[in-house]
């Protein structure tokens, strides 16, 4: 048969050459139990496993004087002394010797305007002054002369000698020379006063500080024409604008509901977004007496209770309001956790710190607690990622995901 003729023709499969078919068996069984072991080893280091997804906080420094907050209200800080000097005359600034920064003493000079026609003034009044002095001399001198003869005719005609005429015309002399004498004494005054008012017009011609100040902005250049009221476009009122950086406050809007915790002494505590590590001691200065409608607010005045260089007016600012003055050790940072980052397994305390996608098992040890936070007596650093609220299933070495915020 066909089918016959065909199986003849195959060629027989060649015998397999090494380990008889049960050994080769079991080499495949052990290879197989081998790639479960290690997958299972995979999974139970966390590497076959998904990635848990988990939220984080962080390690901080925390200062324990944060608990005794009672509320809070940001605000700005703003020099209690500020200034826009300005020019009390109109004229051209031929001087300024200032820039921003620069620090000023009361009285000293910032800037000087034209002062030609101040000066021409001045001298205009020394010399009417002079000419008011000139003439009462004279005068003087002919009253006492006339006061001579007026004597002399009034003994002559008590003698007969003379007739009434020349001695009523040696007193009319003698009094019009007084009051000549009285009116050049109100001229000489009138004559000082100009004098005075011209100096003063010079002296207004150099522009001075009006207290110890720091210069915040220059806002004229030399060349520019100052008036007092920059009624003309291209005229400038404020020649800097100044503020004395030695007596700065923090005003913080505080809710009308929580106002009645505000009291004017209070212990406070200020912290800047430009310095947020950073708290400044402070104190209730002013509650203002009036509350602004449109914010629902009640403008509250802080003072810093020490000077820091670094503080500087317009600054954002947080003011923290405490229930007491706090000690010198609560005003001492210590490390924290986030109190919802702490677990207990097996007795023992230990949170998880997140480095390079993996969650690492951290043993701690625990001390105050403050609000959300629990001071670390042992465990890593400020700065360090942690998990919040671990999950049941978390282990170390766990990968994790963090979602972004």
């Amino acid at each position: 048969m066909p089918e016959a003729r065909l199986e003849t023709l195959r060629i027989p499969a060649p015998a397999p050459e090494g380990a008889p078919p049960r050994r080769r068996r079991g080499l495949a069984l052990a290879g197989i139990l081998l790639l479960c072991v290690l997958a299972a080893g995979l999974y139970l280091l966390g590497f076959l496993r998904p990635a848990v997804t988990v939220r984080t906080g962080v390690v901080q420094d925390i200062v324990p004087s944060q608990a005794l907050t009672l509320l809070s209200a940001s605000g700005y800080v703003v020099a209690d002394r500020k200034s826009a000097v300005a020019s009390r005359l109109t004229g051209r600034l031929v001087e300024l010797s200032v820039e921003e920064g620069s620090r000023l003493r009361r009285g000293e000079v910032i800037a000087r305007i034209d002062s030609r026609e101040a000066e021409a003034a001045v001298e205009r009044a020394r010399r009417l002054l002079e000419a008011e002095r000139h003439r009462r001399d004279q005068t003087l001198a002919e009253l006492a002369e006339a006061e001579r003869d007026f004597g002399r005719k009034r003994e002559l005609f008590a003698r007969g000698t003379i007739a009434q005429a020349p001695l009523d015309a040696a007193e009319a002399r003698y009094r019009a020379l007084s009051a000549g004498a009285e009116a050049l004494a109100a001229s000489i005054g009138a004559a000082r006063a100009a004098l005075r008012e011209a100096e003063i017009a010079l002296e207004d011609t150099r522009i001075r500080a009006p207290f110890d100040a720091v210069v915040l902005t220059k806002n004229a250049e030399v060349g520019d024409v100052l008036t007092p009221l920059a009624a003309t476009a291209d005229a400038k009122a404020a020649v800097v604008t100044i503020a004395d950086l030695d007596a700065l406050r923090v005003e913080a809007d505080v809710s009308e509901s929580q106002i009645a915790r505000v009291r004017e002494g209070q212990a406070c505590e200020i912290r800047l977004d430009a310095y947020p590590e950073t708290r400044f001691a402070g104190r209730v200065h002013r509650i203002l007496p009036t509350a602004d409608r449109s914010k629902a607010a009640v403008t509250v005045k802080v003072d810093f209770l020490e000077r820091d260089e670094r503080v500087l007016p317009e600054m954002s600012a947080r003011v923290a309001f405490l229930a007491r003055e706090p000690t010198a050790e609560e005003k001492t940072a210590i490390p924290a956790a986030p109190a919802a980052a702490l677990l207990v397994r097996e007795g023992r305390e230990l949170l998880f710190r997140v480095a390079e996608g993996r969650a690492h098992e951290v043993p701690v040890r625990t001390g105050r607690r403050f609000g959300d936070w629990v001071e670390l007596l042992e465990g890593p650093p400020p700065g360090t990622p942690v998990v919040l609220a671990p999950p049941a299933r978390l282990a170390g070495g766990s990968r994790v995901s963090v979602p972004a915020p």
